[in-house]
């Protein structure tokens, strides 16, 4: 039955796909969304002048959550940095544990949805608009939003609901509400409130910036790469987006095993595809590179050359790094509530890696390959922040773009693929679990794909992305009444590991 229903969508979207695609849709969709779109950006996205720059107040959210947390917690970012590596290789994973998924492949999931496009283009803006020195504030978020991930993360597999098929759902909306609802009878409705709020949040990303933006571009630089508005491509969106629309649907039919079997295989590889692309070309410049370091030190505190002098420096950075690893968000929480174990706070180790992967590692590989050559561009237009990669990369690989395609496609792909899964188990908390449901979400959700890849819905997405970064105001402010909780938490498990009292398992209890 299940698979009927989905064959006969598919079937659906080959008949509709190509009239979605009329010329003049997507505009007439924009303008009605345009003014309810607009105005919910606008508010989500509000900012305060600071030194003659606009400062969005989600951003401060954000950083002032990160900072409390990293001091909260005394600096847990660096102390369980080398333990978190233990756990992801396997080494306390205990096979018999509640819920899905190891460790690695809770983490490669996690990644999948913060890892894209943020990284390519949007470190090519930060670069451009604040300069070099943008990256050494890049990479200090980066690192604070480690502790916010780490904090979510618990508390997701903490409060999480596992069921007697063995399957579990787990995220802000079940940790706000059952968390707080534990802490007294005056927090319970707050909780209720803020989770719902998530929910609705959580399920208007995942169709907008979490799909729909995804496919898009990943068109468009398919598009550039084969010959741009002259290519075959051009005016097929809808053919693209049906394809990725059936490969995404096969990916999903499976949950999140099939989702984290097919994650903890893609993201490897494309991140290795990217990084090593990087190294060629850093390495290629190794006489710039002692240059470059310094243009990124020197300018991360300098007022000279840039919009807001030293302000404009720090918000460019700040604002790449927060935007692209989601620390503080809650998103990547959803994912990791599937892990198998027993002590939560194990998973908030291991979610340590995700904001450092995504931004110390792959944004700053970005900016120092954007330095090194030189393309940055004070006056980038910042729609225009793939090509400027791009540029960049193909300075000293002429084949490069073809490989950034492959790159971007893959990236947009598990992107879907995760937040496909963060939109459904939001969708489920509000509307309940059912096999119905299951299947109106994700149809819903696929149908996006093809829209996405088809038309250009400039004001959908704005208002899809707001609805992502929303997201942030229910989950931490939950956050801040659950920290005793989680210290709790961390104090039983660290005396334990510190006691060598935990049990190893695999080659770590072979090698014991």
């Amino acid at each position: 039955m299940y698979l009927t229903r989905i064959s006969t969508f598919f079937v659906f979207l080959l008949s509709a796909a190509p009239l979605m695609a009329q010329q003049g849709v997507d505009e007439r969709i924009n303008e009605a969304i345009r003014p309810y779109a607009d105005g919910v950006a606008g508010f989500i996205f509000s900012s305060f002048p600071l030194a003659g720059v606009a400062v969005p107040f989600v951003l401060v959210w954000l950083l002032a959550a990160a900072t409390i947390f990293t001091l909260y917690f005394k600096f847990i970012n660096f102390r369980a940095f080398k333990h978190g590596f233990q756990l992801v290789r396997g080494d306390y994973t205990d096979p018999m544990a509640a819920g899905e998924v190891t460790h690695f492949q809770a983490l490669a999931t996690a990644l999948s949805g913060t890892v894209g496009l943020g990284n390519i283009a949007g470190v090519a803006v930060a670069v451009s608009l604040g300069g070099p020195g943008a990256t050494f504030w890049m990479i200090l978020a980066g690192l604070l939003g480690m502790s916010s991930k780490f904090v979510e993360c618990t508390l997701g597999v903490k409060y999480r609901n596992e069921y007697t098929d063995g399957t579990v759902s787990g995220g802000p909306m079940y940790y706000l509400s059952k968390g707080l609802a534990e802490r007294s009878d005056k927090l319970k409705v707050l909780g209720k409130v803020l989770a719902v709020m998530f929910a609705v949040f959580c399920v208007g990303g995942s169709f907008g910036g979490g799909n729909m933006f995804q496919a898009n571009q990943s068109f468009q630089q398919l598009v550039a790469v084969t010959g741009g508005q002259a290519s075959w491509l051009a005016d097929k969106g809808w053919l693209f987006g049906i394809i990725i629309a059936i490969l995404v649907g096969l990916v999903i039919l499976g949950g999140i095993k099939g989702i984290a079997r097919v994650t903890s295989k893609i993201v490897p590889f494309m991140a290795v595809i990217y990084v090593a692309a990087g190294l060629i070309i850093i390495f290629a410049n190794f006489s710039a590179i002692p240059a470059a370091f310094s243009a990124i030190f020197t300018g991360a505190f300098s007022a000279e050359g840039v919009a807001g002098g030293f302000i404009g420096v720090l918000i460019q950075g700040f604002r790449r790094a927060a935007f692209s690893n989601e620390a503080g968000i809650g998103s990547a929480a959803i994912a990791h509530s599937a892990v198998r174990t027993n002590r939560p706070v194990t998973e908030g180790f291991v979610a340590l890696y995700e904001p450092f992967i995504d931004t110390v590692v792959v944004c700053t590989i970005t900016a120092l390959v954007i330095v090194i050559t030189g393309t940055w561009d004070p006056n980038v237009d910042p729609s225009q922040g793939v090509a400027l990669t791009s540029q960049a990369f193909e300075s000293a690989i002429p084949w490069f773009p073809w490989v950034l395609t492959v790159a971007v496609v893959l990236f947009a792909f598990s992107t879907m693929i995760s937040w496909s899964y963060y939109g459904l188990k939001a969708w489920t908390y509000l509307f309940g679990e059912s096999r119905f449901m299951d299947v109106l979400y994700k149809s819903m959700f696929l149908v996006f794909v093809v829209i996405g890849a088809s038309m250009q819905l400039g004001s959908v997405i704005d208002f899809s992305d707001a609805m992502i970064f929303a997201m942030a105001f229910p989950n931490v402010l939950g956050i801040y009444f659950l920290l005793p909780v989680v210290k709790r938490e961390l104090n039983e498990y660290w005396a334990d590991y510190k006691a060598g009292r935990l049990q190893k398992f695999g080659a770590a209890a072979d090698k014991a």
